[in-house]
């Protein structure tokens, strides 16, 4: 851990992220967060922090420098809930095919839901934050009830939700998902919505009606060639379209009247839900018959989608991050290409919500490894070492956003 004066190391004693998590992981939240909200307040009470429970159900906390007008307003955010179904903690060695492991080293990990989505990273940032002392600026704790489905709190929080006033306006946003201790600097966005074909009915047997089923083919043909001249976003690459569910029909001998296709978008910067709605139906339209009528509608959410976001990986947040990732990760003892690398992370994730505000995704443990799926799979587990080199990548992040110039 770092000694730099005013890192807060004394305060690391206090609070263990790897004892931490060892709880965490034991408290089912696919289900509701109120145990999990409960623990982290009583966390950080215990520790002499006050924290709030605001805009349906975050927990937020603060802490202000002397002169917090001279610096940044940093944000610490992820998520308290995990996926179904609750999966059991287990600590030991680590395996064959758990990514980070060295034959005859036998590294510890920590299995169970949520040990790397996102309670390994939630356990990294409050060691950072229970650690720092700003000398400039200020830094908020800010942790949401229900990423894994709605984002509800998360769109409370930042006012986009309907009817919700902002309560967190940062400058400068640390968001912790399983990212192999990478600064990642982009995301595509997710939406989903439906293309509705209505024709009119006939008998099959006779030359009538509008067909809207025959007229799919036309409708596919304009999602498969939506992007052909598309133009690369320098991080993320190419958007992607693709089909998912089609639906039409109600007898066999009857021309049918209406046929649905459910698509599935994956954007890039500067593409906003509403400008992919509206540009999906006009090549729609263009691309089937003018007897048959088109609709196109993004599914209904009562939170906003996620839309893509990138930041200049040249900024000052990302190089923080990044560099501090690799002093980390060498203090650790990790291998030389594990962390502080700079690229796109390969989920959506609520720091969607935060843009434009420059903002990094960051934390210990991966989406996926070289025998498959971690994050959200009944094998989830992060490496212990990678908990605490996370957590010393926090601290130091904080002291060089936030201490002295």
């Amino acid at each position: 851990m770092s000694d730099d004066p005013g890192s807060g190391s004394a305060d690391r004693v206090a609070f263990d992220p790897v004892a931490f998590l060892e709880e965490a992981v034991q408290i089912p939240s696919h289900e509701s967060v109120g145990s999990m909200r409960s623990f982290v307040v009583e966390t950080l009470d215990s520790r002499g922090v006050d924290a709030s429970v605001v805009a349906d159900g975050c927990v937020v906390a603060e802490k202000s420098s002397p002169a917090p007008a001279d610096g940044p307003h940093l944000a610490l955010n992820t998520h308290l809930d995990t996926v179904t179904p609750h999966v059991p903690f287990d600590r030991g060695p680590a395996e064959e095919g758990e990514r980070g492991h060295e034959a005859g080293n036998a590294r510890e990990v920590i299995r169970g839901r949520g040990s790397c989505d996102a309670k390994g990273p939630l356990a990294a940032l409050l060691s950072g934050f229970l650690a720092a002392e700003p000398v400039r600026g200020r830094l908020t704790l800010a942790l949401t009830p229900d990423e894994e489905s709605l984002s509800l709190g998360a769109a409370a929080l930042t006012g986009t939700l309907p009817g919700s006033e902002p309560r967190l306006d940062a400058d400068l946003y640390l968001v912790g998902e399983p990212t192999g201790l990478d600064a990642c600097t982009a995301a595509k966005g997710r939406f989903q919505g439906t293309v509705e074909l209505s024709g009119v009915a006939a008998h099959a047997a006779e030359f009538a009606g509008a067909n809207a089923v025959a007229a799919a083919e036309g409708a596919l043909a304009a999602i498969r060639t939506f992007d052909a001249d598309a133009d690369d976003h320098p991080q993320l690459g190419s958007p992607k379209l693709t089909p998912t569910v089609i639906d039409g029909g109600d007898a066999t001998n009857q021309v049918p009247a209406d046929c649905s296709i459910t698509v599935d978008r994956r954007s890039v910067p500067p593409e906003t839900a509403e400008a992919f709605r509206s540009s999906l139906a006009a090549a729609v339209r263009a691309a089937v018959p003018d007897d048959v009528g088109v609709d196109v509608a993004l599914t209904d959410r009562e939170s906003p989608f996620f839309e893509a976001f990138s930041t200049d990986p040249d900024h000052e947040l990302v190089e923080a991050v990044a560099g501090a990732a690799r002093a980390a990760g060498a203090t650790a003892g990790l291998s030389a290409d594990r962390g502080g690398a700079v690229r796109p992370f390969g989920a959506a994730t609520e720091a969607s919500y935060f843009a434009p505000a420059p903002t990094v995704v960051f934390g210990p443990g991966d989406l996926a490894d070289d025998a498959g799926a971690v994050a959200h799979s009944e094998r989830e587990y992060v490496r212990v070492r990678e908990v605490e080199a996370a957590a010393e990548t926090v601290e130091r992040s904080i002291s060089r956003l936030l201490g002295p110039r």
